[in-house]
């Protein structure tokens, strides 16, 4: 069966448990490719010339490495034109559905104090399709007149929101749990998850008795994740990826994933893959000192210290900011916590792009100074490998009833602790509990999926073309005869069940 030749066909040539000795990069080769004229289609493309990049790498003859850049260089600029594809008018009635005051000239003068998010395309204005996400966050203007518009007042203080209050509450009992009990592992909570993809009918070159490949989000068997168990499929017949293998480098399969398939009987018609898993996941809270802390071993060949370009990448800027936070401090746990806590301070959550058309995750970051929980955790793994903290990627979903959400983090190196979970889009908490405020530094809570334990790896079986995120695995993937389908040809549905589990 052509299903279980895919599988065969993985293994011959991309390896269950394949590794790599610095790891992928999670990039489309436009991002990495020396071909001369992706470099200057990549210039042009960072100017707003996107017209006369698609030209130059249409036109231009190229090997074959440079003909796959090329092609991948002409579809990351048709997903940059998808994710700024409003204009001033489309912006505005956004807006007037909670400031019915705003006009074009309101709009304009906050584009020009730096807070609308747009980018200027072959000369025209182009705003990010996900504002006025950004503009309610930043723009102190827009939310105060928002405020008294909604007849809240401006200025008043604002306490924790009930997401927050939820969290709060469950943090304190995990670590009430852990100190009473000595164990890292606390609150474990079962859940069971159904997830389902459907492609949208009439997709372009789509004819009776195309193959549809699937690869959806599967978890982890990793530490405090555990009893995972796929429950059933549709279609029946699947392909687990094998469970990651811990170490450096990553064995096994560090994105997990349910591989399925169908032919296309009605071309007219929606496919749809579901998937249904549970497991039971424990917070991590182990008890962390200073004073035990010790300094890697002469021998250490862990790994997770060195650059990754394009998305880890030690710039004299990035290098410099990171001698300034940790100082003169030598003691690992404590380097880790002073860039932790700078952080924090530092960077604000925002909407963000398709990490697809980022070029540099952590420098995006840094350079802007805001965005999402994957160019915080890039960023802070970046400035740990330069502070001498081996640091690495971790990914998936979190899952707190009523708020659930992708979301990344980072894991950092420690010993006598090991791998310990840090997630700084989270960061430091507004609460009075010295250890509530600090929680996610070196701890998790119970409400996650954990689905990959790095970025940019081959799914199971390899994908034959670009995928929709190069980076990261979380909504899932799917091609039609080898032509990658993007996020926007299909749709995903998350949903979940979540209880408390009295033993583990």
């Amino acid at each position: 069966m052509r299903f279980m030749g895919w599988f065969t066909m993985a293994v011959m040539m991309a390896g269950i448990g394949q590794v790599y000795a610095a790891g992928p990069t999670g990039a489309s080769l436009f991002w990495t490719s020396d071909d001369a004229v992706v470099r200057e289609a990549r210039d042009l493309v960072n100017q707003g010339e996107l017209a006369r990049a698609e030209k130059m790498l249409t036109e231009a003859p190229a090997s074959a490495e440079g003909q796959r850049a090329r092609r991948e260089g002409l579809e990351t600029i048709r997903r940059i034109r998808g994710d700024y594809s409003q204009d001033l008018d489309s912006l505005l009635a956004a807006i007037r559905k909670n400031l019915p005051s705003a006009t074009a000239a309101d709009v304009e003068h906050w584009r020009e104090q730096g807070q609308v998010q747009y980018r200027v395309l072959d000369g025209k204005i182009c705003y990010f399709r996900r504002e006025p996400s950004n503009i309610w966050l930043f723009c102190t203007e827009a939310k105060e007149r928002r405020a008294r518009h909604e007849g809240r007042d401006p200025k008043a203080a604002s306490g924790p929101s009930d997401k927050e209050r939820r969290l709060f509450a469950h943090l304190e009992q995990v670590i009430a749990e852990a100190e009473q009990t000595g164990d890292v592992e606390a609150v474990p909570i079962k859940h069971t998850i159904r997830y389902r993809l459907s492609v949208r009918p009439n997709r372009p070159g789509a004819k009776a008795g195309s193959l549809v490949r699937c690869w959806l989000p599967f978890a982890q068997e990793y530490r405090q994740q555990k009893q995972v168990k796929l429950l059933r499929t549709q279609p029946a017949q699947h392909l687990v990826a094998p469970n990651a293998v811990d170490g450096w480098p990553l064995g096994g399969a560090p994105q997990r994933t349910i591989y399925l398939e169908q032919k296309l009987a009605d071309p007219g018609q929606a496919v749809t893959f579901e998937a249904d898993f549970e497991y039971v996941s424990f917070a991590y809270y182990p008890q962390l000192d200073d004073a035990k802390a010790r300094p890697l071993p002469a021998d250490y060949h862990g790994g997770y210290l060195a650059e990754r370009p394009p998305h880890i990448v030690f710039t004299p800027e990035i290098r410099a900011t990171v001698n300034r936070i940790v100082g003169d401090e030598t003691n690992p746990l404590a380097r880790a916590r002073k860039i932790f806590h700078w952080m924090s301070r530092t960077y604000p959550w925002a909407a963000e792009q398709e990490y697809a058309i980022i070029p540099n995750l952590s420098e995006k970051l840094f350079k802007v100074g805001r965005g999402d929980c994957g160019t915080h955790a890039l960023l802070y793994i970046t400035m740990c490998r330069i502070a001498g903290v081996p640091a690495r990627w971790q990914s998936g979903w979190e899952t707190i009833p009523e708020s659930y959400n992708m979301h990344d983090w980072a894991e950092i190196y420690v010993e006598p602790w090991g791998w310990l979970p840090t997630d700084i889009s989270y960061g430091l908490k507004d609460s009075p509990n010295s250890k509530v405020h600090e929680f996610y530094f070196g701890h998790q809570d119970s409400y996650r999926l954990i689905v990959n334990l790095d970025y940019g790896w081959d799914l199971h079986p390899p994908k034959d073309d670009l995928r929709s995120e190069p980076a990261d695995f979380q909504r899932g993937e799917v091609e039609i005869d080898g032509r990658n389908l993007y996020f926007d040809e299909w749709t995903y549905r998350f949903e979940f069940d979540a209880e408390r589990v009295t033993a583990k």
